[in-house]
């Protein structure tokens, strides 16, 4: 265990702990940290449980504190203290209303740009040449929604899940050679076919449930001219009895593309296009990992359709290679 300067603006100068390769802060060091009572912190960390955002038991962890006995001199004390990682850190940051709140996303925002541009040492003779191709157009790409969007905190953590979980299998290691990279090999045995009248089905169940939080109005899901019937079809498409798109993942990242950049309905087409992305996923029975975990989670997935959302039509080759490329890493 060892301490770090994490953040530094000219008034605080905090120092975090480091365990289980992760960075750990208690609640009193998150009110130095964004200059907020004590309250208001507990209150974004219970909201962020209660949103199901992040899970308790995976981000919090108690820590031995030894402190001086407070009534018998030269004596000291030990005592568990709950500390919290940086995904909670990170989500209070992003949710604190204060001057050093600011300061704290100014400094986030700051710091995942450089690790888009700095944070993997490329040597070009050791790479293929259309891998480090892919690799600068996503980075560009990613770089690009950065600027021209205030990110929130899930799209944020997103961008952070896509760097670390995607690039690697791009950013190859000196000392790789081509013979040592792996081929992608998807899923070609398809076990589901969403249809017309099921997707329209699940949009309604679904704007259904957004009325009834206030999420949405009768404006979302409405189908402008059968518009959406036709991004179906595009992913079903064959010649000669051959699939024109052979794989699931690239069906299922094809479909999420033609919803969000067709806007084939008056609104939340982002929103619809994600879940019937994971839904195409789950009913192929390729939605998770064999551990039962997600292989795109809800962070990357809202910056993924962001990152479609604001992609220009000739990025489109690159935007469906990612989502494949999420996909497969995340095995």
């Amino acid at each position: 265990m060892s301490d770090i300067v994490i953040y530094e603006n000219g008034n605080v100068e905090l120092k975090a702990t480091i365990e289980n390769e992760t960075l750990w802060l208690n609640q009193k060091q998150m009110e130095e940290l964004f200059g907020r009572e004590r309250s208001v912190i507990s209150k974004h960390i219970r909201n962020i449980f209660k949103e199901n955002e992040l899970e308790e038991e995976m981000v919090c962890a108690n820590f031995a504190h030894t402190t001086q006995h407070g009534a018998i001199k030269h004596k000291t004390q030990t005592q568990n203290i709950k500390f919290y990682n940086l995904d909670v850190i990170i989500s209070v940051g992003y949710r604190v209303k204060s001057k050093q709140g600011t300061q704290f996303r100014i400094w986030a925002n700051k710091i995942l740009k450089e690790y888009l541009l700095k944070g993997y040492s490329l040597n070009k003779d050791k790479l293929q040449q259309q891998k480090l191709q892919e690799l600068e157009q996503t980075i560009q790409l990613i770089k690009q929604s950065i600027e021209n969007e205030k990110l929130s905190t899930i799209e944020a953590k997103g961008f952070v899940e896509i760097i670390s979980n995607y690039a690697k299998s791009w950013a190859l290691l000196q000392g790789y050679d081509e013979q040592s990279l792996e081929e992608i090999v998807q899923t070609n045995e398809s076990r589901f076919v969403l249809d017309y009248d099921e997707a329209k089905e699940a949009i309604a169940e679904l704007k259904k449930a957004l009325i009834k939080k206030g999420e949405a109005t009768k404006l979302f899901g409405q189908e402008k001219a059968g518009e959406f019937k036709g991004n179906l079809l595009n992913i079903y498409q064959s010649f000669g009895g051959i699939d024109l798109i052979p794989s699931l993942e690239a069906k299922s990242a094809n479909l999420l593309y033609y919803v969000i950049k067709g806007h084939p309905f008056n609104d939340g087409n982002k929103r619809i296009g994600a879940y019937l992305f994971v839904l195409f996923l789950h009913k192929n029975n390729i939605l998770y990992k064999s551990n039962g975990e997600a292989k795109i989670n809800d962070n990357a997935l809202a910056s993924i359709a962001l990152l479609v959302a604001q992609s220009h039509p000739d990025q489109k080759e690159i935007i469906i290679k990612l989502v494949i490329n999420m996909l497969y890493e995340a095995e």
